[in-house]
């Protein structure tokens, strides 16, 4: 494997009030796109039986809609090769300010589509048509997004800016969960059937285009006006250069990735669902510990990239990958034991799922800054369409065994393979810096 010179990073210099600008706007907008992404997810149960035959029961309902939740992911590595083509090639604000205008418009139209009493089968078809184009667009969005911020700031302070972009992503997440606990506390259930959860897509629509205007502040990165100034561009296909010549990159790449793909889908996104379903726990209950656990994710974002600056990647993430799998064990423990300490544990679990804050540190690391954007893009949108696709299926269906503890076992798993990862990176220090 190659080493990734500094000087293809930002130089060694203080951080500047230039840089923390970029680093909240660039946040900001993230979070308020993320927001669109995830809010299908909380909104599960109800499209469920909204847009399927009548009848269907709960755990069927939910298990369609987490089908179609995961055909984003699939998607994703439609939009992120063809953005990240370009990314590199035309520059990353251009990309970076398209991803979120993709993603604005089509939750605004979830919000107004007829369901299945309307116009029957066509009412999934076109759920399912509008998620593919949510997928297309963060695809481009999140490995954009981390190359944007990591080519700003000081290369010693890119775990810190990696880490404030992901927890910008993860405040959507938290909105997001706001969202849903509000509408859920104040609404019937049959409010909720009938317009509540249109109100969340239309506002995932408004913040959108919201986050399209707050980019026209932002500047191209240095680092790539630097290499298009001195014609270092890369001439051929960028994502073959990345196949051809970075393989052992995209391979860890990918490995990390899919353990942030637990952390996020499993023990945030899903579990609040799976609450309910698994261990019978009040709606308005599951979402209020969920919303607490998105909050404690953001945290934990902050504090897993003040660990990379401090301490590297590697341990980083031997640290984190640990503490996921062992507190996702004791959330479920907990639930089947009828969830006394919910509100304790499952925020515990969020601060570890912060492991989604030093991955893309890693990523970063991976590729020179010619091919990033696309080196990330592939790795980590290949990564999540296989990983992310199956987990709500793969998850939804082993909530139904083990006593409920299905999901944990899973994220057990996955959290054996962020420490092997680290191991790997710990006896690999020259080429990442671990």
């Amino acid at each position: 494997m190659s080493v990734i010179p500094e000087s293809d990073l930002t130089e060694r210099r203080p951080l500047t009030r230039g840089d923390a600008k970029t680093l909240l706007l660039a946040a900001l907008g993230g979070a308020l796109e993320f927001y669109d992404f995830v809010i299908f997810a909380y909104f599960a149960k109800t499209l469920g039986h909204l847009f399927f035959p009548p009848g269907t029961s709960d755990w069927l309902a939910q298990l369609q809609a987490f089908g179609i939740f995961a055909v984003g992911y699939l998607a994703r590595p439609i939009g992120g090769l063809v953005m990240a083509h370009f990314g590199d090639r035309v520059g990353r604000k251009r990309m970076f300010t398209l991803s979120v205008f993709l993603m604005a418009v089509p939750t605004l139209l979830i919000g107004a589509l007829p369901t299945y009493g309307t116009i029957g089968v066509f009412a999934p078809v076109l759920l399912t048509l509008l998620r593919i184009v949510q997928g297309i667009a963060i695809g481009g969005e999140v490995p954009g997004a981390w190359v944007f911020v990591a080519e700003h700031v000081p290369r010693h302070r890119i775990g810190l800016a990696c880490a404030s972009l992901s927890c910008g992503l993860t405040v959507g997440i938290l909105i997001g969960s706001l969202v849903a606990a509000a509408m859920n506390a104040y609404l019937s259930e049959a409010a909720m059937l009938a317009y509540g959860w249109r109100i969340a897509f239309v506002l995932g629509g408004v913040f959108g285009f919201f986050a399209v205007y707050l980019r026209r502040w932002l500047s191209e990165t240095p680092v790539f006006t630097r290499l298009r100034e001195r014609e270092q561009l890369t001439t051929e296909l960028p994502a073959w250069v990345v196949l051809r010549d970075h393989l052992p990159g995209v391979a860890l790449s990918m490995i990390v990735t899919w353990v942030l793909t637990a952390a996020i889908v499993v023990v945030i996104l899903m579990t609040p669902t799976l609450m309910q379903t698994a261990f019978h726990v009040a709606p308005d209950r599951a979402f209020a510990s969920g919303s607490l656990a998105a909050f404690a994710l953001c945290v934990g974002c902050l504090l897993g990239g003040l660990l990379v600056d401090w301490q590297g990647k590697a341990r980083a993430m031997l640290v984190a990958s640990i503490g996921l799998g062992v507190s996702t064990y004791a959330l479920y423990v907990d639930l089947k034991s009828g969830g006394a300490l919910l509100f304790a544990l499952y925020p515990l679990a969020g601060l570890f799922a912060g492991v989604a804050g030093i991955v893309p540190s890693v990523l970063v690391a991976s590729f020179p800054a010619a091919i990033r954007f696309s080196g990330i893009s592939l790795s980590y949108n290949v990564a999540y369409a296989i990983c992310g696709a199956a987990t709500p299926v793969v998850v939804g269906y082993l909530a139904k065994t083990a006593g409920g503890l299905g999901p944990a076992h899973y994220v057990a798993l996955v959290s054996l393979v962020g420490v092997a990862s680290a191991i790997y990176m710990l006896r690999s220090r020259r080429w990442f810096g671990a």
